[in-house]
């Protein structure tokens, strides 16, 4: 089966399933497994939709929130198959994995898959924290409503403030962003935020530096995301 990814951790997932051959195109962002020998056909927002036609893929696999509505129909005017993949949880995100390793890919259920279902549902609370979560600068963007990320983040006892908002990702005022909250957790993607760049906005709040992969990426680096986010929460 040929088939092009267009998600990051999507393509670390069919590659860690033991068919790294499949992938004949992957995005410029792909960045797990090192070595990959695919075609890169863009970015994630940005695809370049006549490379991924050109490499006539059985597949392409894409996500509603990383991916454009307009690029995911342009494909399929050009007769290809795109599965979308919907993941607002870590159930949702199980789901979808199995939906796409082991039924439309035909592969073997990974271990690392069960594994990381296993890690997840042994895990205890670290702490117990009202926290903002900021993922851009300049604007200000934080997690919002229904996000994977926060819903891993509730589940090690960092609840997302501003998790009841209407939007999922929204702009909130430098002076409104940390109301109620006891924690900042500061991830390095798609903001790279560092110890000198992003807990100087935060004065007198702990902020927790965290690594974006295992907060966002729904893929093998699940199995080992509670123990490492676990521990930048509590050296915060």
């Amino acid at each position: 089966m040929r088939v092009v990814s267009l998600v990051p951790s999507l393509t670390e997932a069919v590659a860690e399933a033991g068919a790294p051959g499949a992938l004949v195109g992957v995005t410029d962002w792909c960045t797990h497994p090192a070595g990959l020998a695919a075609r890169r056909i863009g970015g994630t927002k940005n695809p370049d939709v006549a490379a991924v036609t050109g490499l006539r893929p059985d597949l392409v696999i894409a996500n509603e929130e990383e991916n454009r509505a307009p690029d995911l129909a342009a494909l399929r005017a050009a007769g290809l198959r795109v599965l979308v993949t919907e993941i607002r949880d870590l159930d949702g995100a199980f789901r979808e994995l199995d939906r796409l390793l082991v039924r439309e890919l035909g592969l073997p259920r990974p271990g690392w898959l069960d594994a990381a279902e296993e890690a997840w549902t042994a895990l205890a609370p670290v702490g117990d924290w009202r926290a903002v979560v900021p993922v851009w600068r300049r604007p200000w963007m934080v997690l919002g409503r229904d996000t994977f990320a926060g819903d891993l983040l509730a589940r090690l006892g960092a609840h997302n403030v501003h998790a009841g908002h209407t939007e999922r990702y929204p702009r909130i005022p430098a002076d409104a962003l940390t109301e109620g909250c006891d924690l900042v957790v500061l991830p390095d993607e798609p903001y790279r935020f560092t110890a000198q760049d992003g807990p100087e906005a935060f004065p007198g709040l702990p902020a927790a530096l965290v690594s974006g992969r295992h907060l966002t990426w729904y893929g093998p680096s699940l199995a080992e995301a509670p123990r490492v986010l676990g521990e930048a929460l509590r050296r915060a």
